[in-house]
């Protein structure tokens, strides 16, 4: 007999985020998150994002065993300002038996209808920020900070519930040359100087915060077109300069400015965090934190995070520059590969950004979607 139990004690809250630990315990792929971070995430006096969304939260049981785990989530600013009648469902883990999926899905179905919505879709998190998507191609690659990894058998479950495709994502492995391409110095070069352009990098991670505020405002304006977009709220971007700013190295970001001052593109890179937090299990202390230290002094992945570029400076080459000056921080840190991250499939114009280097798409995610309206 399958029960399904909300969560309403940390306790449970703490099963909640320990479930998958025991899911994947002989999975060498999946990269475990931090519990003490998770579980900030998932509470309303850690996580600004539910200034605008509210959350349940479900654990599912079968002979008195943790068999399956599942969120829903309603974002009131996707609903009121972007008209889209969803709820979403995330953090969705469960074993190979259908009839716990259709039980934990049920109840985010019903969370739905509760408020009157028109379609469910996951997996997501509380906003375009969080993670999203299940994996349905590099089964047996390690997941990164930034996503989920998930069991073959998630997106069968749910074709299998009547459950359509929504959002593709896309990622990328890409081989670090050993010299920067010509043309990507040339044009580097003719950029600069056509635009008077102005170069920013950084040595100290303070020296990053006058940025980020507007780093934001340009993640805003590069990705509002985009299907799962959601704009970026002040209170967020805040409580990511907290949450993220020590993690970086300030060598891996790179700023440029037009010649008033004014940001017009940034990149943010980070050496990989996938094999330290695997070490890690879940836990900073004793020793998770001194695996994460070194992972970000001494690697040979990075991870590459985001982009951004001004609409009135896209398709004029400035990405050249970025580029460039990236190649050479690679090579300084003896960075032999990246990973991108997640990229929507119709968004065309990122993934031709890596058309003249050795690169091979290496993982696929997707989101499901299903009708909540009846006859």
């Amino acid at each position: 007999m399958i029960t399904i139990k909300e969560v309403k004690t940390k306790g449970d809250l703490t099963s909640f985020v320990k479930f998958p630990f025991e899911l994947y315990k002989n999975s060498p792929y999946f990269v475990p998150p931090i519990i003490k971070e998770e579980l900030q995430v998932l509470q309303p006096a850690t996580n600004p994002a539910f200034k605008n969304a509210e959350a349940k939260f479900f654990l599912a049981y079968k002979n008195n065993k943790i068999v399956g785990r599942i969120s829903g989530i309603i974002n009131h600013l996707e609903i009121n300002d972007l008209k889209k009648s969803k709820v979403r469902f995330g953090w969705f883990d469960v074993i190979d038996d259908i009839e716990v999926t259709k039980a934990l899905l049920e109840k985010v179905i019903t969370y739905g209808k509760q408020h009157q919505l028109a379609y469910i879709e996951g997996p997501v998190g509380f906003s375009n920020m969080d993670k999203a998507g299940l994996l349905i191609k590099g089964f047996d690659e390690l997941n990164s900070m930034i996503t989920w990894y998930n069991h073959p058998y998630y997106s069968e479950h749910l074709k299998s519930l009547g459950f359509e495709n929504a959002a593709t994502w896309v990622e990328y492995k890409i081989k670090v040359p050993e010299q920067i391409h010509p043309k990507v110095l040339k044009f580097s070069h003719i950029i600069k100087e056509r635009y008077q352009l102005k170069l920013i990098k950084f040595s100290k991670s303070k020296e990053i915060l006058p940025f980020v505020d507007a780093m934001f405002d340009l993640l805003n304006k590069t990705y509002s077109s985009l299907q799962t977009f959601v704009p970026i709220q002040q209170y967020q971007i805040e409580h990511y300069k907290e949450k993220y700013i020590p993690y970086i190295n300030p060598d891996y970001i790179t700023c440029i400015t037009d010649a008033t001052g004014k940001l017009i593109a940034f990149s943010i890179v980070m050496p990989s965090f996938s094999k330290a937090l695997k070490k890690a299990n879940g836990k900073m202390y004793p020793f998770g934190f001194l695996h994460l230290l070194k992972a970000q002094r001494k690697n040979d992945t990075a991870a590459f995070y985001l982009i951004g570029v001004d609409p009135d400076y896209q398709n004029k080459g400035v990405t050249a520059l970025i580029f460039k000056e990236m190649n050479e921080t690679f090579l300084r840190n003896g960075i032999k590969k990246v990973e991108t991250n997640p990229e929507l499939e119709e968004n065309k114009a990122i993934q031709a950004l890596w058309t003249d280097y050795d690169h091979v798409q290496h993982k696929r995610r997707r989101t499901y979607k299903k009708s909540l309206l009846t006859d």
